[in-house]
């Protein structure tokens, strides 16, 4: 991944935190030494939850699981461009 991916990586995440973190969920970003940065959110019944932003075919997407989960789930994720990520990743996890 290039240096200017990544940036756009920290950046999605950085702009999702804000807006969950304006949703009244608590939010770290988490920068690893080696790997890639994660958010990670507390949900409102206190499971924590990684949001990492990977390059897709669509573009940028957010996906989340639980900090237990060892397999990503294919169908949590949601395109990082949209104006309601925030929202929509917390009607998901309070579901």
């Amino acid at each position: 991944m290039t240096e200017r991916e990544e940036h756009e990586r920290f950046g999605h995440l950085v702009r999702l935190g804000w807006d969950l973190r304006g949703l009244g969920y608590d939010i770290s970003l988490v920068m690893p030494a080696t790997g890639s940065p994660v958010l990670q959110m507390c949900t409102k019944t206190g499971v924590k939850l990684h949001i990492t932003a990977i390059r897709r075919y669509c573009g940028w997407v957010f996906t989340w699981r639980p900090w237990w989960a060892r397999l990503w789930r294919r169908d949590r994720w949601v395109v990082a461009h949209a104006d309601n990520a925030a929202a929509i990743i917390a009607a998901e996890v309070s579901a």
